[in-house]
């Protein structure tokens, strides 16, 4: 238990004993009951005993009706229910104690409370003086001073508020007896941007309440324009541990990360947006706003675009992007400094743009304009300046628009116009100064802007300080005729400026890419590649900052290193990149890479590209007939070339020859940088080439006839050699194809035969006794002379199929066609009654044991005679003799 808890118990023994001492000796004393009566109710209330601590007070006030204390304290305890009702009658108890004693200083510092949130500070004011002068206790006082202190606060007299809450703070020893005026004095010197004095007093408010949210925020802001971002990150992130669903934490985490991790910071605005809508809250523009910020910065058009139109809700713009609005806004569209359309609008429907929303409008006017969407860029830019005149932002953007409409007039008139409402603004200075540090005529007075700007900034506007590094480089390489002292000074204080804003702000790349140049100058060629390298990579992620120029930069270290082929591909992304292949003046440079690499085809198509944007620029006609004089040189040169390449050399002769010539007659009428004289050098070099080229050309030409009329030759005797060859695999074909099918059909002619004799052996085995007898009629009539003819006639077959593999091949390629078929013919009865005998064995149709079988054999004797007979009219071919198997039949 703590020591001021004992104090308490022992106060309140103290009284209870003096409550039993007045009750017996002390009667006559008519005020010290209530007196004792309020020190034991005090005690009972410090103690925590607040029921009875309420009724000792109201016995107080049955004792003594009018007691002040008693009145306040009650009153106290009421205004602490937070329930209205009884507040009500808190405040009451407070009035009549205030009317009783209006001295009391805790009546009139809860006064002064009640009606600072009522809004009458007159009144505060009256109440905290006569409290002040009533008391010269230090925590009265404190208190006392805090009212008037956040009086002044609120009607924003900051001055006068952050001098009460010093005096506030002055009155208490620690800010354990009254923090709150450490909470209004952090607030002031944060206002004031003292952070340092400001972190002190939020730290000291965090000594008795270390979880208190609304502290931990200012002490994060406060880190985070001291530049501490990984503290201010931490403290946020604590808040956010602390209560989860305080969604401006999580906004502020979100805007601390967009720089150092985007995936993060967005998901950071999305869970405070969630937070809101779970919440049942509307989603402020703020929010919205810096979402589609995010989603602009890396070019996700399509979403920053959802998100600008959700934070502006509905309007006049609305109207605006559809064209609904009226008819003759698209011719109008065009006049930037007229603003009558929107004054007939205005006279048909309201045109109403909230004061929260502007910037919303503005981004979403900038990312139309990033989108190509001039028109309705300018219209929204208009329709700012229309309601908020002094909105100067809106006038720059209009005279950005302008300038790359190359209307510099225009620009010029609206950056005057912006001047008009603060001519100190630098942006607007600065931008003026560029404008003019464009032309012959202005751009010395070019540095006096640049000047201005740096003065209204004090020196503190890092674009101001580029723009006085870019006047002096621009001064140092001026054509005028110079002292070589005047050149090096300028170029020493451009690299002092570019040195001066990297102190500043050490990111920024376009002081680098100057510094860059300088070295270039030099022909520090390494250096100057490094530092174009590093700022080409820092540009890259980023779509807010486009440098074209460090992609130019780094292309002409390229070419000045002799690296051609690095030169042209960084020349074409950065014409593909940031001027789609429109610009003219990057076509040269990627000219002269080709030109100096010996592209000359390469080098004039890129010329034709750039005189097609530019067609008033003689120089690059002259360039043209240059780089083809150059092909025809070159290509004459060489030592093998074909027909094609020189009459391509007569033909850009001829071509070179004419732009000559017409550059000849332009350049008498008017000067375009190139001497006449040096033109006719050019015409009569080009002659001089395009007569040896016809020369050349002709003996080309004849050779390539002679060799055309050889390769003709060649390709005849190749075709003939060709049909030759297929003639023979035709025959070969052929050939080939008339042995398969005669040996399939041998085949089948077997196989028929095996199926005959199968048959005959069949019938034979039937009829025995007539087989016998039809072989001895035979033997009687000379039959054995036929027989015999006829068997030898059957071995020569036997002999002539046993033999197919290699003999009846050799018969096939030896024997005419017509003769092969004769015989085939002639032969082919005797050939269905043949089967050789290893057929028969393997059809089972002769046996060894064939000898010892009792078979009439009278059938078979007279098909033999009968086959004799058919063949006595035919010649024979060859010897006849009997096969071993017709051999054994026969006996």
């Amino acid at each position: 238990m703590g020591d001021m808890e004992q104090q308490h118990k022992k106060a309140l023994e103290f009284y209870r004993n003096s409550l039993d001492l007045y009750k017996r000796a002390m009667r006559a004393y008519a005020d010290c009951p209530a007196a004792v009566r309020l020190g034991i109710a005090f005690c009972r209330y410090k103690i925590g005993q607040l029921d009875r601590a309420r009724q000792a007070f109201e016995r107080v006030l049955q004792l003594d009706p009018e007691n002040v204390d008693a009145l306040v304290a009650l009153a106290i305890m009421d205004l602490q229910t937070n329930e209205a009702g009884v507040i009500r009658r808190g405040m009451d108890k407070m009035r009549r104690a205030f009317e009783i004693f209006p001295y009391c200083t805790l009546a009139l510092n809860h006064l002064a409370n009640h009606y600072f949130f009522t809004g009458q500070h007159f009144v505060v004011e009256q109440l905290t003086e006569t409290a002040l002068s009533s008391s010269n206790h230090g925590l009265l006082k404190s208190q006392a001073y805090y009212n008037l202190a956040r009086s002044y606060h609120s009607k924003g007299d900051i001055e006068t508020a952050g001098r009460y809450y010093i005096a506030s703070v002055k009155e208490i020893n620690k800010p354990q007896d009254f923090v709150l005026p450490f909470v209004g004095l952090g607030q002031i010197q944060l206002k004031f941007g003292d952070f340092k004095r400001s972190l002190a007093s939020f730290e000291k408010v965090l000594e008795v309440h270390p979880e208190n949210c609304e502290s931990l925020k200012a002490i994060g802001n406060i880190y985070a324009n001291l530049g501490e971002n990984d503290k201010a990150i931490e403290t946020f992130k604590k808040v956010t541990r602390i209560d989860p669903k305080d969604h401006q934490a999580f906004v502020e985490l979100g805007e601390l990360l967009v720089e150092s991790d985007w995936a993060a910071a967005m998901e950071y605005l999305k869970t405070a947006r969630t937070l809101l809508k779970k919440a049942g809250e509307k989603t402020p523009v703020e929010l919205l706003n810096g979402i589609g910020l995010l989603y602009f910065e890396k070019a996700e058009f399509e979403l920053a675009e959802q998100s600008f139109k959700e934070a502006l809700g509905d309007g006049i713009w609305l109207s605006i992007m559809d064209w609904s609005v009226g008819s003759s806004m698209v011719s109008w569209s065009v006049q930037y400094r007229d603003q009558s359309f929107f004054h007939e609008l205005e006279e048909r429907v309201p045109l109403e743009l909230p004061c929260d929303k502007v910037t919303t409008l503005f981004n979403y006017a900038r990312l139309l304009e990033e989108l190509h969407d001039t028109v309705k860029a300018s219209l929204l830019y208009r329709l700012i300046i229309f309601k908020y005149a002094d909105y100067i932002d809106a006038y720059l953007r209009l005279a950005a628009i302008a300038k790359e409409k190359n209307n510099i007039q225009l620009s010029i008139e609206l950056i005057g116009d912006a001047l008009k409402i603060n001519s100190k603004y630098p942006n607007a200075l600065s931008m003026l100064g560029s404008l003019e540090l464009q032309s012959d005529e202005t751009w010395l007075t070019a540095k006096e802007r640049f000047r201005d700007a740096k003065d209204s900034t004090e020196g503190k506007d890092p674009y101001s300080l580029l723009q006085l590094g870019n006047w002096n480089y621009f001064a140092a390489n001026r054509p005028e005729k110079k002292a070589p002292k005047f050149e090096a000074t300028h170029r020493e204080k451009a690299k002092e400026l570019y040195l001066n804003v990297l102190k500043q702000n050490p990111g920024n790349m376009f002081a680098a890419n100057g510094i860059g140049i300088l070295h270039a100058e030099k022909a520090q060629w390494d250096i100057a590649k490094e530092l174009f390298t590093q700022v080409h990579e820092a540009a890259s992620g980023s779509i807010f900052v486009q440098v074209p120029d460090v992609w130019i930069n780094l292309a002409h270290i390229f070419f000045a290193q002799g690296l051609f082929q690095q030169a042209v591909k960084m020349y074409q992304n950065c014409l593909r990149k940031f001027f789609y292949n429109t610009d003219a003046t990057i076509l040269l440079y990627l000219s002269r890479t080709h030109y100096e690499a010996e592209q000359w085809q390469d080098c004039r198509k890129s010329l034709l590209r750039a005189i097609h944007l530019a067609p008033s620029n003689y120089l690059l006609r002259f360039n043209v007939g240059v780089s083809m004089q150059k092909f025809s040189a070159s290509t004459l040169q060489k030592t093998k070339r074909t027909v094609e390449e020189v009459r391509a050399t007569v033909t850009e002769l001829q071509n070179a020859i004419r732009v000559f010539s017409l550059l000849s007659v332009a350049s008498t009428y008017h000067s375009h940088g190139f001497d006449e004289r040096k033109i006719e050098t050019h015409v009569e070099y080009c002659k001089h080439l395009l007569d040896a080229a016809k020369v050349h050309r002709d003996a080309a030409e004849q050779a390539e006839q002679q060799n055309r009329q050889k390769l003709e030759v060649a390709r005849q005797i190749a075709l003939a050699e060709e049909a030759r060859r297929r003639a023979e695999e035709q025959r070969k074909f052929q050939l080939e194809r008339r042995k398969q099918e005669d040996e399939l059909k041998q085949v089948m002619q077997q196989e028929q035969h095996f199926e005959r004799v199968k048959e005959q052996w069949k019938t034979s085995s039937n009829t025995p006794g007539k087989r016998k007898d039809r072989s001895k009629h035979e033997d009687e009539d000379g039959g054995g002379e036929k027989r015999r003819r006829k068997g030898g006639k059957r071995r020569k077959d036997q002999k002539t199929k046993m033999q197919y593999g290699e003999e009846e091949e050799d018969e096939y390629r030896n024997e005419p066609e017509d003769d092969y078929a004769n015989i085939t013919r002639d032969t082919g009865g005797d050939k269905l009654e043949k089967a050789p005998d290893h057929l028969l064995v393997a059809a089972g149709l002769e046996d060894s044991d064939a000898e010892d079988d009792m078979v009439p054999q009278s059938a078979i004797e007279r098909k033999r005679r009968a086959w004799s007979e058919s063949d006595e009219d035919e010649p024979v071919q060859g010897a006849v003799q009997h096969s071993p198997s017709a051999t054994d039949l026969s006996e």
